[in-house]
């Protein structure tokens, strides 16, 4: 899809996320919205293009890096609780406890007894959170092993993005019908009626984008949003009283 004409469709689909944000806002709603996929998937992108329209302080992001050695100790969801919402509030997880399931079980950071009381626990966790009323949507971006491998091509030979590799990526190459083998036990385990997995084509990050964020607005509550209640009427410029001086621009700077 070319730029123009995905920047056309998503423009009133931002208008409607930030419809949803002020409604969330004014009703006390709590909003989960998990991103899962394979590496180079487009987690990032599709986070970006719903965070971008919608204000910093009422919506986080939450990436967790690897657990410190005092959450290893710890029950497994306890690092993940301090980032769901509070009323009025939005958590986009960059990844979330799925990590469990998918790269610490392909990668071996998990034991199998642990993963197995994960996807045991996992369903119980989830419903807990949605009879408690918090709004949880789970979807999973998916991308073909050719594409993978073009996107990864892409970041190492474009220095700006360089930086998103990591050794684990370059392992997690040779793994990828692990991750596929390891991806439909977790869908099995965790896909029900209350949290249930949406999974997007995302060989086309573009359109992908916005079948995702098409897909949330579709499912959300009908949301009424009152019209504001005051007025912006034109104001007369006054005369300035004071004048400010302008700093005139830098020369470019020469290292001769």
């Amino acid at each position: 899809m070319k730029k123009k004409e995905y920047e056309k469709l998503l423009e009133p689909m931002q208008t409607r996320l930030a419809e949803m944000a002020y409604w969330a806002q004014k009703n006390g709603k709590r909003i989960v919205i998990i991103f899962e996929g394979r590496d180079t998937a487009g987690k990032g992108g599709a986070i970006n293009a719903i965070h971008n329209v919608l204000n910093p302080r009422q919506v986080q992001i939450a990436a967790l890096t690897k657990p410190s050695e005092a959450e290893k100790t710890q029950w497994y969801f306890q690092r993940y609780i301090p980032h769901l919402p509070s009323a009025g509030e939005i958590t986009l997880f960059d990844r979330s406890w799925y990590n469990r399931a998918g790269v610490e079980s392909v990668m071996g950071f998990a034991t199998k007894e642990q993963v197995d009381q994960f996807l045991e626990q996992v369903p119980i966790f989830e419903k807990q959170l949605t009879d408690d009323g918090i709004l949880l949507f789970k979807y999973w971006l998916c991308c073909d092993q050719e594409q993978q491998e073009e996107r990864f091509k892409e970041r190492f030979e474009d220095p700006r993005k360089r930086y998103k590799l990591s050794p684990m990526d370059a392992g997690a190459r040779d793994k990828y019908d692990a991750y596929t083998q390891a991806r439909e036990k977790m869908l099995k385990a965790s896909h029900t009626k209350n949290a249930p997995w949406t999974l997007v084509d995302f060989n086309d990050q573009k359109i992908g984008r916005l079948t995702l964020i098409h897909d949330l607005l579709e499912r959300l509550p009908e949301m009424k949003i009152p019209e504001p209640d005051f007025k912006l009427d034109p104001l007369a410029e006054k005369p300035k009283k004071e004048k400010y001086s302008v700093v005139k621009p830098l020369k470019p700077y020469r290292t001769e």
